[in-house]
């Protein structure tokens, strides 16, 4: 099959995506967000989310079929996310894509959400290499990821508490900013000196033991002590000052873990992905640390590091390449799936 057009699908939260690729070629790309339903909770709600998906899917569907200049006969073959993530949302994405699989007689690949985090990249960098050591960074997950043939993966390190979204979440709660806290933080932290306070660094005193892994509980903790202290006193708190901090905080651990990884394993590509990629300061220090380590970063643009369709659709297809075999009909859904089991 030549340029098979492949279908994917993205439900794993709060965004239903449509991506449709030809080879490396992305055609469409279309989002549904319900960000703005949660918003007034403070964080996603699993029942809104699942609903707002079912509410999403077939217009967002014929959208992308429309920007690609298709039909669904046109389609070769379908991905869908099938874990991790809220497992109502999820089911909603994987019934959506084993009916179109049958309706339309073309294979299914059952993806992990992680795994197509990265190989995303593919769409605006060209083919991965065959070892690349991946930074996985979004709400609910940070790791560090060694990467072969673009679509096999080891654990090298994760978090241990909270995911680095997580963390920009909660201290974006404790300054009274909006939710989803990352871009908020992103935002503030720009008027900011990221010097101004020095929140610890999650691990630092136990490399030997967690060179890796990344753990983000504590700075939650130290920031909500530390405006307690200065509210206390009776002193101003410069939000920006504290965003642009925290935001430092967070990626210097992130990026100087990443690039050790690198350098341990001889490995010169760091790929970054995730929705916390878009952050503007991360990729920043990673560009600066990457440079001076003399290795080759490759990060997506903003719009394909949060969750969207063209990820899937980009797993999917290089799945495909690989003559990967499909899934079977009866896969199934789990909230917990992790990344080096497909």
């Amino acid at each position: 099959m030549t340029n098979p057009i492949v279908l994917g699908i993205e439900t794993s939260c709060d965004e239903t995506g449509i991506g449709i690729v030809r080879g490396l070629d992305l055609l469409a790309n279309e989002l549904a967000s319900s960000v703005q339903e949660h918003a007034r909770f403070g964080g996603v709600v699993p029942e809104v989310a699942s609903r707002a998906h079912l509410e999403a899917m077939e217009p967002t569907l014929q959208r992308a079929c429309a920007t690609a200049g298709i039909t669904l006969q046109d389609i070769d073959a379908i991905a869908v996310t099938a874990g991790p993530g809220l497992v109502g949302a999820l089911i909603v994405g994987t019934a959506t894509a084993k009916a179109l699989a049958v309706a339309l007689g073309v294979p299914v690949f059952a993806v992990n959400h992680l795994a197509a985090h990265v190989v995303v990249d593919e769409l605006q960098d060209g083919l991965l290499p065959n070892e690349a050591i991946a930074l996985l960074v979004s709400g609910g997950h940070s790791s560090l990821l060694s990467v072969h043939d673009g679509s096999r993966f080891d654990v090298l390190g994760q978090t241990l508490d909270d995911a680095a979204g997580e963390a920009f979440d909660k201290v974006a709660r404790l300054l009274g900013l909006p939710f989803p806290g990352g871009p908020a933080i992103d935002a503030a932290a720009i008027e900011g000196n990221r010097d101004a306070i020095d929140f610890p660094r999650g691990l630092s005193t136990e490399l030997d033991r967690y060179p890796y892994d990344f753990s983000f509980s504590g700075l939650k903790t130290a920031v909500s002590r530390w405006l307690t202290a200065r509210q206390t006193a009776g002193e101003t708190v410069s939000i920006p000052d504290v965003a642009a901090s925290v935001q430092e905080a967070i990626v210097d651990v992130l990026t100087s873990r990443a690039v050790a990884a690198c350098r341990d394993h001889g490995i010169d590509t760091l790929v970054v992905g995730g929705g916390v990629a878009a952050n503007s300061r991360l990729r920043a220090l990673a560009a600066k640390r990457c440079e001076t380590a003399g290795l080759t970063l490759r990060i997506p643009r903003p719009g394909l590091c949060t969750d969207n369709g063209a990820m899937v659709a980009a797993l999917g297809a290089k799945l495909l390449r690989q003559g990967a075999v499909a899934s079977d009909l009866a896969f199934e859904t789990s909230s917990y799936r992790p990344v080096d089991q497909g």
